[in-house]
């Protein structure tokens, strides 16, 4: 699964990247694995996602969360 796939609210942890080499710009921006991440909101028109990520905000594109793979937690 990946993070594009996440509604409002939801959380998940960062397990890798879909290309298998992370881009550098979202490693700088501390998606790493292993982070836990939350979807506060979506644009109106669904792009850019709103993230809470490591206790501050971030507005990444739907295309850069696409290559983002995460796992949500157990029920």
């Amino acid at each position: 699964m990946t993070l594009n796939e996440l509604k409002p609210g939801e959380r998940a942890t960062i397990t890798g990247f879909a290309a298998g080499l992370a881009p550098a710009r979202l490693l700088e921006m501390g998606l790493l694995p292993g982070t836990t991440i939350k979807v506060l909101r979506l644009a109106p028109l669904g792009d850019p996602m709103d993230l809470r990520v490591r206790g501050y905000r971030l507005s990444i594109r739907k295309a850069e969360a696409a290559l983002i793979t995460i796992e949500r937690p157990a029920p």
